[in-house]
């Protein structure tokens, strides 16, 4: 099984996952920087949820 298959069956987590290290790879955002915008976006994530 080559591993672009394996992730067409990943969970959408997975995938979703991928994309954004590539994101950030590809962007060269430094890592201590994405760090701490992950914290805000899943603060606000869990707003969302909380709210919904």
């Amino acid at each position: 099984m080559s591993s672009e298959s394996e992730l067409d069956n990943a969970p959408e987590e997975i995938k979703l996952a991928v994309d954004l290290i590539f994101l950030l790879e590809s962007n060269e955002v430094d890592p201590k920087v994405a760090l701490k915008a992950l914290e805000i976006v899943k603060s606000d994530l869990l707003r969302k949820v909380e709210n919904s």
